[in-house]
């Protein structure tokens, strides 16, 4: 290809999107990107007020002048054609949330590639990331893709590793994985305008799926693991977290880890075995679990040790037991 600029419409929404946004912008000049538009997801209430509130990628957009576009799909033929008006050789899409039709990926000139959180064929779907870490993966990374009709089944172009760390959290991981996705879409550009591409297909028998996220996952089964639940903990961190009752009411946990110690004998999964400063150790299926920051509804997430001072000490009690239902907690 010449040194003619390349006309990119990028579509995206959260702030993972928004780091390969800001890659793109960062090399427009130097690597001769023209940014011709911007798709994504209409604005959403949010907060108590229920506000509207812009993506990360419209507010990114909009502070460098790029002209934002936000259908709700692509059914209409009339959002079909503005994207064709807009001419561009190739679509980037990253966490953007919406199914694109084979009329969309066929509209602009190179075809739309997408900017994936993890190494296909492994992990396709809505939450890479979290999957990744529940799962006791110890690497992921991004993985450049061709798009076509499927969910994330097109052809790998391109993939940039990312250990996991013992301690990552979602948060931490994501904040690692977004700039990578970055550096590995300017990778892959310059590679596509050098013509330097041998897509490699998706081995289908190694595929799992990351399913969407739902808030009942966060609620702790005290009979699995403590190594699983640990994970779980760390995995859903900061949304939806992993949540149990206790006397007291919803208790989110924020931060866990697997007990040194495991002084459960003849005890249930769930109890509560060790309360102290240093966090409550709980028993599970498999060892015991130490907690050490939590957050009761309606209250701010605090660490065991000011916990323990607060009006909800007793569910933090040696012998009191969490993932009640509400017949358990009215006996």
């Amino acid at each position: 290809m010449s040194q003619t600029k390349l006309r990119i419409v990028f579509a995206g929404t959260p702030e993972f999107a928004a780091a390969s946004l800001q890659a793109l912008l960062d090399h427009q000049e130097t690597n001769h990107y023209e940014l011709v538009g911007v798709y994504t997801q209409p604005d959403r209430p949010a907060g108590r007020g229920k506000k509207l509130v812009q993506s990360p990628v419209k507010q990114l957009a909009v502070e460098h002048n790029i002209e934002v576009f936000q259908p709700i799909n692509f059914k209409l033929d009339e959002d079909k054609q503005v994207l064709a008006n807009l001419s561009a050789d190739i679509m980037i899409v990253a966490a953007y949330g919406i199914i694109l039709p084979k009329a969309v990926l066929d509209t602009p000139k190179l075809g739309c590639i997408n900017v994936h959180a993890s190494i296909l064929p492994r992990w396709r779907g809505a939450a890479p990331i979290h999957r990744a870490l529940i799962a006791d993966d110890k690497q992921t990374g991004i993985t450049i893709m061709q798009m076509d009709v499927g969910l994330d089944t097109g052809d790998m172009l391109l993939k940039a590793y990312c250990d996991i760390l013992p301690t990552d959290t979602y948060a931490s991981l994501h904040d690692r994985l977004a700039p990578l996705g970055g550096e590995a879409l300017i990778s892959a550009l310059e590679k596509l305008k050098q013509d330097e591409f041998v897509p490699d297909q998706q081995d289908e028998s190694q595929t799992c799926y990351a399913s969407k996220l739902t808030k009942q996952e966060g609620d702790i089964v005290w009979s699995e693991s403590a190594g699983l639940i640990e994970r779980q903990i760390r995995g859903l961190s900061p949304w939806p977290s992993a949540y149990t009752t206790s006397n007291e009411g919803v208790m989110k946990i924020h931060s866990a880890k697997i007990a040194e110690s495991d002084n459960q004998s003849a005890k249930k999964p769930d109890e509560i075995l060790e309360s102290n400063k240093q966090g409550i150790t709980v028993a599970t299926g498999q060892g015991s679990l130490l907690i050490t920051e939590i957050q009761f509804a309606g209250g701010k997430r605090m660490k065991i040790q000011d916990a323990l001072n607060g009006k909800h000490k007793s569910a933090l009690e040696i012998g009191q037991c969490l993932g009640m239902n509400k017949d358990e907690q009215t006996l």
